[in-house]
């Protein structure tokens, strides 16, 4: 009897053997899954796919990681590239016989070429009697102006090409930002070298007022087609790139709008796209010819439209003023001859409303000075398409070139 009591609790202890195998091969590991393999330091890709896992905190850990890793590769392929450039200028004394005071300011720069090209802001280098910059490996070289553009606010220095290593940026498509997307801008501000700040694309199609740092005054002419970050852009960041996540220069770090002169989460970079249009330009000539149509013009508002009899809905620009002997004069443009009283105020009248350039719809001004700026070349002939006294025209005009920044014509 003892005997098949012994083997009857053998045999129920061997069976719950068998069941706890089979519940141990049933329950979830707790072994954390391995995210995908990282993008090797060559390519800095913006999009990776996460490793597939079940577990939540998995994937949001690898998004934090690879974040961190695009900013870490993309500083480290990118800052060797960006200068602090220090400049010297030379202040006139105000009283007679005392000699001049001098200068000192900073901004930034980056590597164009393999020639010792660098490109900064034209207010960064404006007026300079001597200029140094600075790699991010401590090298200081002297530098000299090869040409300057007030109206993009746009310089070219140049340093000997031998004396340093020459590693160029990689210049992007502004065309093909979007609101949202990364933005990262590496420079100096306040003097602090190398200095890399992150953000996102949070507005385009601005527009600047050309040689100003603030964007609310200046001179009357505007740089368009700007970029608006909330990346940190202080003093200082003046002439520096802003990157998109592959490391690209999408734009040139150049203004920012901030009641205490730092940053207040608006900055503003100018757009690659004129980049590319205005700095070969500096390198062979040392200056940048803007095609100029010579008028000076304000969009139509529902009121102002119905005031020249048009419909309320009727988009457009109303040539208030030709220049004297420019091309829109030339052509035949009709500025306004008269005014009259809107909202207390008195607002011209009677001109040609512009409503296409070249089959290029133009609703404010800043469609106009967009097209001119980067579809034209002076010299060139244009088509535009007005209204004139309840009729639509076409009349060709010859651009000219824009005869200084204060001008206030387009």
């Amino acid at each position: 009897m003892h005997k098949n009591k012994r083997m009857l609790l053998g045999a129920v202890f061997a069976a719950l053997l068998v069941l706890l195998a089979a519940l141990s091969a049933c329950a979830p590991t707790s072994r954390t899954t391995a995210p995908a393999t990282a993008p090797t330091p060559a390519a800095i890709s913006p999009s990776p796919t996460p490793a597939a896992s079940t577990s939540p905190a998995v994937v949001q850990q690898g998004g934090a990681d690879f974040e961190e890793q695009l900013l870490v590769r993309l500083y480290e392929e990118v800052n060797p590239s960006v200068v602090n450039i220090r400049v010297v200028t030379n202040v006139p004394s105000a009283f007679a016989g005392l000699p001049d005071s001098q200068q000192q300011g900073q901004g930034s720069g980056f590597v164009w070429d393999t020639q010792g090209h660098i490109v900064t802001n034209n207010h960064v280098v404006e007026n300079a009697t001597r200029i140094e910059v600075t790699f991010s490996d401590g090298a200081t070289l002297s530098a000299t102006v090869v040409g300057t553009d007030p109206d993009s606010d746009l310089a070219v220095i140049k340093v000997d090409p031998t004396a340093h290593e020459m590693k160029p940026v990689k210049a992007g498509d502004s065309d093909a930002v979007k609101v949202g997307q990364r933005a990262i801008a590496i420079g100096n501000p306040f003097g602090l070298q190398g200095t890399l700040t992150a953000g996102i694309v949070s507005a385009l199609g601005r527009d600047l007022p050309a040689g100003s740092q603030n964007a609310t005054t200046g001179s009357s002419y505007r740089i368009p087609d700007v970029i608006q970050t909330d990346a940190p852009i202080n003093p200082g960041n003046s002439g520096g790139p802003l990157l998109d996540s592959k490391g690209e220069v999408i734009g040139v770090n150049s203004a920012i709008e901030s009641p205490v002169s730092a940053s207040a989460g608006i900055g503003f970079a100018i757009p690659v796209s004129i980049v590319k249009q205005v700095v070969p330009s500096l390198i062979q000539t040392g200056t940048y010819r803007h095609p100029w149509l010579g008028v000076s013009v304000v969009a139509l508002s529902p009121d102002l439209a119905k005031a020249m009899g048009l419909a309320a809905s009727q988009r457009g620009i109303l040539v208030m003023e030709v220049a004297s002997g420019g091309p829109a004069e030339k052509a035949g443009v009709k500025p306004s001859g008269t005014t009259v009283e809107v909202d207390g105020a008195q607002v011209p009248v009677g001109g040609d409303v512009i409503v296409q350039i070249d089959s290029q719809e133009v609703r404010r001004s800043e469609n106009l000075i967009s097209y001119l700026a980067q579809n034209t070349t002076v010299g060139q002939q244009v088509t535009l398409k007005v209204l004139r006294d309840g009729k639509t025209l076409e009349i060709q005009a010859t651009l000219g070139e824009r005869p200084n920044t204060r001008d206030k014509n387009t």
